[in-house]
């Protein structure tokens, strides 16, 4: 339960500090790998 509260909220950060961002190619990768985060911490939870 915690590790999906703070899953949530990192992605909630990423993605504030993503839409600051103004470089596209930047901003996705960095999208890219916060998805890919929260996919791993999913399945430790799970």
């Amino acid at each position: 339960m915690i590790k999906k509260i703070i899953s949530i909220a990192l992605v909630a950060i990423f993605t504030i500090s993503i839409s600051s961002c103004r470089e596209e190619s930047t901003g996705e990768k960095v999208e890219d790998a916060v998805e890919s985060a929260a996919d791993d911490v999913e399945d430790a939870v799970d």
